[in-house]
């Protein structure tokens, strides 16, 4: 059978089941993940330009007592509360959805990190099989070039650059700033970097661009730090505070020796040796921003941390690769207790002030530290790029590719790799 056939009979299939009198309901899920989550998938002024711009599409909110975002908000803007979302069509979420939350017979969109056969949530995709639910992963909605269109990676890197100079303040004893997660908003977070005092010689690298590497640069371009070349920064020292950040082919070469190619990288990583300890004897702090293949070779190895003329003193690991490719991420942080101590000797965790000890900064939900800015930067990509498909016309089949699931309890065909990992009782 044809792809294009499929995907007619796939639009058949999900728009008779979907469309009602002409009218579709959207629900925003009340998210039930534990410890909690205050991010939302729209902000109350979000769902009202949804209702005023889509004449045949209403907005209903499952009510919360957690949400950034209070109940009231999304009343005063028009729209209705309500305790279940049964007569929703498609209901919109944040977190992986808890399986006694599970409507049959609807859409769900949310992060249900299973499409790499994730095995702790390999009961809640069966589960949607199993109630008929058409599942639209976020993770892989991506454009016709097959680059991602929506995620929360823009605010992992402002909230991580951010908590990497918290962390160097605390180390240094310096300057202190006050927690991300207990400012009222970004704009409070922006007046607080007005506190970071760097030394004349201070030297930051980067590795990684994408939504987190450049959410990242947004936090250094508030700072009194000037960026220089990889070059520049390796060859010269400075009387002024500066930082590089790295493309991969600044920090992996051939290990033949010709010519770097970047899809070549992508496509045989094990075909490439990592560089990046040239930077670890000019760098006084780390943030790797970096997409990390487990394919490829570590980045920042133990012996690497062992080498004398070691400089590096924090990482802010915002990538969090654990046990991966930064040898000094050995776990993940969380918000209210965010950094740990790496003994390169010992190779132990250990109080990060200690001499010696790297200060190791590796939140792994980072945007949730300001979920209000968050939210609203994952809404406005939500309706600018996912809704139209979503709720009109798909040339480019976005909402397709990114259906891991059918309303008829199958998984969508360009899914079917993961009839094993449904399949297995484990």
């Amino acid at each position: 059978m044809s792809e294009n056939l499929l995907i007619t009979i796939y639009w058949k299939t999900q728009f008779l089941k979907l469309i009602r009198m002409n009218t579709i309901k959207i629900g925003v899920l009340r998210e039930g993940k534990v410890p909690p989550d205050f991010r939302v998938p729209l902000t109350p002024k979000q769902c009202a330009y949804i209702k005023e711009t889509y004449s045949n599409v209403d907005v209903l909110v499952q009510r919360s007592p957690i949400r950034a975002f209070t109940d009231q908000q999304y009343e005063n803007e028009g729209l209705e509360l309500v305790d279940a979302l049964d007569s929703c069509d498609i209901i919109v979420g944040v977190k992986e959805v808890n399986i006694d939350d599970l409507i049959p017979d609807k859409s769900f969109m949310f992060f249900s990190h299973t499409y790499k056969k994730q095995p702790y949530n390999r009961a809640l995709l069966k589960e949607i099989l199993n109630k008929n639910i058409r599942l639209i992963d976020y993770e892989v909605i991506k454009d016709k070039r097959n680059i991602r269109l929506i995620g929360f990676g823009r605010y992992a890197g402002i909230v991580g650059c951010y908590n990497a100079f918290l962390t160097y303040g605390l180390k240094h004893k310096l300057f202190s700033l006050k927690a991300a997660n207990l400012c009222e908003d970004r704009n409070e977070v922006e007046e607080q970097l007005k506190k970071v005092a760097l030394p004349n010689n201070f030297k930051c690298v980067l590795t990684g661009y994408g939504r987190v590497g450049y959410g990242a640069r947004e936090i250094l371009k508030l700072l009194p730090i000037k960026e220089v070349s990889p070059s520049d920064y390796l060859e010269n020292e400075y009387n002024e505070p500066v930082y590089t950040q790295l493309e991969v082919n600044d920090y992996y070469q051939r290990k033949d020796g010709s010519q770097f190619i970047k899809q070549e990288f992508y496509k045989d990583p094990e075909s490439f040796d990592c560089i990046f300890s040239k930077y670890t004897g000019s760098s006084d702090m780390y943030i790797p921003c970096h997409y990390w293949s487990d394919k490829a070779a570590y980045i920042l190895t133990k012996d690497d941390l062992k080498r004398e003329g070691l400089r590096i003193s924090v990482v802010a690991d915002i990538s969090c690769d654990i046990d991966g490719p930064i040898a000094s991420t050995i776990r993940p942080s969380k918000i209210k207790d965010p950094i740990y101590g790496y003994d390169p000797i010992s190779e132990k965790e250990v109080n990060f002030l200690d001499d010696g000890a790297i200060a190791v900064m590796a939140v792994d939900n980072l945007p949730c530290e300001l979920p209000k800015d968050a939210s609203e930067d994952f809404g406005n990509d939500l309706i600018k790029h996912i809704i139209p498909p979503l709720l009109g016309a798909d040339p480019d089949k976005v909402i397709y590719r990114a259906s891991q699931t059918t309303l008829n309890g199958e998984l969508n065909e360009p899914f079917s790799y993961l009839q094993d990992y449904v399949a297995n009782n484990d």
